[in-house]
């Protein structure tokens, strides 16, 4: 009996990053254990990145904050959590996936208490950081477990599909049980995630696969790349958001992204020279992972900038609550989360290249019938139209475009695969969701009357449906790729003629 199969039938069997589940085994209660336990760490993290959003009025009138500061609370998170995805993944490869987990998800909860305990903003926002710096770790640590504990096909696809389910709906129900939470109290929202964390925690320390960690003198640590790159992301990510307040033609602005582009630079030229280096510039050659991460930037990138639009459109417009607005989201998020038992056997059917464009495609649509608002607009004609195409959009391309990430990978850079979508996914959010901002700005004039909120909002629309559009035509240019591959495979080998003037008989009558 190989191991992959004792790991995924013996429940007492402690499996490993070596052995494989395989489509044709039956999962364990063990491993169904670690892939919770993966997939609640996951979800806090995604209910983070959304939850926070709906509490900010109220956390600002109690600490006092002013609405540039409070941008923080948000923005910190975001900060720590894009700027060291990609370092978070290698350290994942480089550490031990299971040491790197764990550790950095008990540095999650410690954060949450403490954003829920403090009084002073500068506290806050630094414990907002630190949970971001801690789910730049757990992320990628956590889906480079599920890709070398389940073998790339149907039984990776079916827990990546589980997994990044997961995700999504913690993203997607992170407003409604915002808007519950706040109701109780702005604190709540940072408690809440603390005794999950820990009881995740306790489990994941029984349940996670021991990983043969690489001994420490078989490879370098390329301490200058980790330099560069993380330094440039954070940097990129620290501009974009400054920019909606200082300017992005100030020459703050535009002497920070002269900086990240000479980091940057430096970066590429560290990883191409380096011996053991954070990033190898080679996992680019693989074609569907260059197009899953630009796909992936799209996807969160609109969706950011869609999200934050509806928000202010619903509530500052058209007078809805913090929780009606929660529960005018829900048929997007339960879509979503129920969808999650039968995507993976959808994937297996159709293919990661063929799911992803309809599901991008489900996006760009939601996100084009939405540019309908107006002043009185309703739930039924407005909103739920499109709530509807993205939790089929989501359901679809949010898994699809996790595999399509990993798949071709070897084990000992899934670690590196995972940081780099991550990253795609929070650089496009940051990216997408500032230039949203300045565009809201520059379309309303500052106005606050009906006519002027729907002139900033409309070109908002505009560029966050071009966005999805673009990471449509990634998809779609993939999807073509994949079809040609598969035909020249199936074609029969094409027979060369016969040359008769070459034959033997032919040159006998020469001869003669």
């Amino acid at each position: 009996m190989t191991t992959a199969r004792r790991s995924a039938t013996d429940p007492s069997a402690s499996p490993s990053d070596d052995a494989s589940v395989h489509g044709d085994e039956p999962w364990s209660p063990r491993l169904w254990g670690t892939l919770i336990v993966l997939c609640a760490a996951l979800f806090l993290d995604s209910l983070d990145v959304s939850m926070v959003g709906v509490a900010l009025p109220s956390i600002g009138t109690d600490l006092h904050l002013s609405t540039s500061t409070l941008q923080w609370v948000v923005s910190g998170y975001v900060l720590g959590y894009g700027g060291l995805l990609l370092l978070g993944g290698r350290a994942a490869d480089l550490l031990g996936r299971r040491q790197v987990f764990l550790v950095a998800l008990a540095v999650f909860a410690a954060a949450s208490l403490l954003g829920g305990l403090v009084d002073d903003g500068g506290l806050l926002i630094a414990a907002r950081f630190l949970k971001g710096v801690a789910a730049a770790f757990t992320a990628p640590a956590g889906l480079s477990i599920i890709t070398t504990t389940f073998a790339e096909g149907p039984a990776r696809n079916r827990a990546l599909s589980i997994y990044t389910t997961c995700g999504a709906s913690g993203f997607s129900l992170g407003l409604v049980l915002s808007g519950l939470l706040t109701s109780a109290g702005w604190r709540w929202t940072f408690l809440m995630p603390v005794p999950v964390a820990l009881v995740a925690l306790v489990f994941a320390f029984r349940l996670l696969p021991r990983q043969h960690t690489p001994e420490r003198g078989s490879g370098g640590y390329d301490i200058a790349g980790a330099v560069t790159g993380t330094g440039s992301l954070l940097l990129l990510v620290f501009t974009v958001t400054e920019a909606q307040s200082v300017g992005w033609a100030s020459a703050r602005t535009l002497l920070s992204l002269l900086v990240v582009a000479v980091l940057a630079t430096a970066f590429l030229l560290i990883e191409k020279r380096t011996e053991h280096p954070l990033v190898r510039l080679g996992i680019f050659r693989n074609g569907g992972v260059s197009r899953a991460n630009l796909t992936a930037f799209a996807i969160f990138g609109s969706y950011a900038g869609f999200q934050f639009i509806a928000t202010l459109y619903l509530q500052r417009l058209l007078g809805w609550s913090a929780l009606e607005m929660a529960f005018g989201f829900l048929p997007a998020g339960a879509l979503v989360a129920l969808s999650a038992p039968r995507t993976g056997a959808i994937i297996d059917r159709f293919g990661t290249s063929r799911l992803l464009p309809i599901g991008v495609l489900a996006l760009t649509a939601g996100y084009v019938l939405f540019l309908r608002l107006g002043e009185h607009s309703g739930y039924v004609w407005l909103v739920l139209p499109s709530m509807v195409l993205l939790g089929v959009g989501f359901a679809l391309a949010f898994p699809a475009v996790n595999i399509a990430a990993t798949n071709g990978v070897p084990d000992d850079e899934q670690g590196l695969a995972s940081g780099l979508v991550n990253t795609a996914f929070q650089v496009g959010s940051a990216v997408v969701l500032a230039v949203v901002t300045a565009v809201i700005t520059a379309g309303s004039g500052g106005g606050e009357t009906p006519q002027a909120q729907l002139d900033g909002y409309r070109p908002a629309l505009l560029l966050v449906a071009g966005v999805s559009l673009a990471g449509l035509l990634v998809a779609v240019s993939g999807a073509v790729l994949d079809r040609r591959r598969e035909r020249a495979a199936v074609a029969p080998p094409s027979v060369p003629d016969y040359d008769y003037s070459r034959s033997p008989a032919a040159e006998v009558l020469v001869e003669r």
